[in-house]
């Protein structure tokens, strides 16, 4: 049976809380109103050796107006559940909108706010896809699965100590605006994860080896077996521990790359989800999180990479992270290509920066991570395609003479134009005549957004293709996070720069 909506939450005042406000801004002159009641409960819960070392349970609950009036944006927010709290919140709305067109005006500026056009959708609501709501999981079994994970670990020779965690979200939304779409949302997303350290007692060397499951747009089921095998990688994990205690460190040089879809989910994060971010190809969020090379005059001519690269926009996929049914603007999900046959085609949108451009609808990628704050351009789930008749992992590094299989996500640096970046990893193997030869050591790629990608060859078939992301993608001022999936097949590179990061730590 699908999961529904949770009824503690349509209990709450909504309707009448937006009619108010809603009704209050219209009659205070808004060209466009529209109201965002949120609630999302986060929760955390960690294992040292097996042993509780922490938990946090906590819950956001509020509402937010917001306005375009006299051409300019007004906003505020409130936890006021009366009718008179939301009108006033309104009134707040339409008072900040008013001092922000005389800043406006006196800096000189004629720039009115103006949203591309979205019909109205009428009521809807929709509910993510999971089994089971991981907050109605007895804490005690949650700490009873996870330490039974982490005594596995700590049974196997050589592992000295482990960590294990589990994040769960539940987020309810409920929208109205002043055009008539009214939705009603609940998304569950978790993210599990085990590391398992080892530590040298006689030199004192460690190191430590995580797992590769990514967080998901899924509920309990996850933890036990749905989407990911959790029992055989638990138990491979104390053995591949070992064999990166005991690596060779990587000679500097350049080297074919194999990338497994653990690790390439967040080179994609980095180098093209936020690089085809509108707002930063226009320069609004330079001053913070960075612009982006891939500026608007080269869309349709940027050559991004091989012809082999295909990459999507997409809220629609199924467990993904940033998949919704409307985003926070009212704005049906939507899939399209940002990168089709390594060219630049496309951009992530919301409705004011989307018509800033002159496009003819936003592609739905307006995102609030709470009630207090205002709605922002947000990243889709930006996915690498897979090719439809393309090898497996293995068919891709039996083509390598001479290369390096990289697993697993690790540490990353790139410039603020998403340009210049580094990479590491969880682990990696050595590729000699076509196979892997064992584990090395201190592996990180480097390269231009527009080489590494040029340097593609080859990408895996469906078969090779995993969802990846994260819960903690940083962007605005104030600060807000987000989450987000990046799908992606194994996928083959020639010739990338590769450094060793204990010689260049200077160690």
């Amino acid at each position: 049976m699908p999961p529904s909506l949770d009824e503690s939450f349509l209990a709450l005042p909504l309707r009448p809380l937006a009619d108010a406000a809603l009704a209050r801004a219209k009659a205070l002159g808004a060209e466009h109103a529209d109201f965002r009641f949120e609630r999302v409960r986060s929760a955390n819960w960690l294992l040292r050796d097996a042993r509780p070392a922490g938990a946090q349970d906590t819950t956001d609950t509020g509402y937010a107006v917001r306005v375009v009036h006299g051409g300019s944006w007004g906003f505020a927010a409130g936890t006021d559940f009366t009718m008179d709290g939301a009108a006033r919140v309104a009134g707040q709305a339409v008072a900040m909108a008013k001092l922000s067109a005389k800043v406006v005006a006196a800096a000189g500026s004629e720039e009115r706010v103006e949203l591309a056009p979205e019909p109205s959708h009428g009521e809807r609501s929709w509910v993510s896809s999971y089994e089971t709501n991981p907050f109605d999981i007895p804490d005690s079994e949650k700490i009873a699965l996870l330490a039974d994970w982490s005594e596995r670990l700590l049974a196997a020779d050589g592992v000295s100590h482990v960590d294990a965690r589990l994040w769960a979200v539940q987020e309810n939304k409920f929208y109205a605006d002043t055009a008539g779409t009214v939705t009603t949302q609940q998304r569950v997303r978790v993210d599990p994860a085990v590391t398992a350290v080892s530590v040298d007692p006689d030199g004192g060397r460690f190191d430590s080896m995580r797992t590769t499951a990514p967080p998901a747009g899924r509920g309990w089921e996850y933890l036990r077996g749905t989407g990911f095998d959790w029992d055989t990688e638990l138990a491979q994990l104390p053995e591949l521990l070992a064999g990166k205690m005991a690596a060779p460190s990587v000679e500097p040089g350049t080297y074919d790359l194999v990338l497994h879809p653990s690790n390439l989910w967040l080179t994609i994060h980095e180098s093209i989800g936020h690089a085809t971010e509108l707002d930063r190809a226009l320069g609004y969020e330079a001053a913070y999180a960075g612009s982006s090379f891939a500026t608007v005059d080269q869309l349709g001519t940027l050559r991004y990479g091989s012809p082999v690269m295909n990459v999507t926009g997409d809220r629609t996929v199924e467990h993904g992270l940033a998949t919704i049914g409307w985003d926070d603007e009212g704005v049906e999900a939507q899939a399209w290509d940002l990168v089709r046959d390594g060219v630049l085609v496309g951009y992530q949108t919301d409705r004011r920066i989307a018509r800033l451009q002159g496009f003819e609808r936003s592609n739905g990628c307006a995102f609030a991570d709470s009630p207090g704050h205002v709605p922002v351009q947000r990243m889709a789930n930006v996915s690498l395609r897979p090719a439809a008749e393309g090898p497996d992992t293995e068919g891709l590094i039996s083509g390598v003479d001479r290369g390096i299989y990289v697993v697993g996500d690790g540490s990353w640096s790139i410039d603020m134009q998403r340009y210049n970046f580094q990479f590491t990893g969880q682990r990696f193997y050595r590729i000699e005549n076509g196979r892997l030869a064992g584990q090395l050591r201190d592996v990180a790629y480097q390269a231009t957004t527009t080489d590494f990608w040029g340097s593609m060859e080859a990408v895996g078939g469906p078969q090779t293709y995993v969802l990846g992301g994260s819960f903690m993608c940083g962007k605005a001022q104030p600060g807000q996070v987000a989450a987000v999936s990046h799908g992606c097949p194994s996928a083959l590179f020639r010739g990338v720069n590769i450094l060793n990061t204990t010689q260049e730590a200077g160690r």
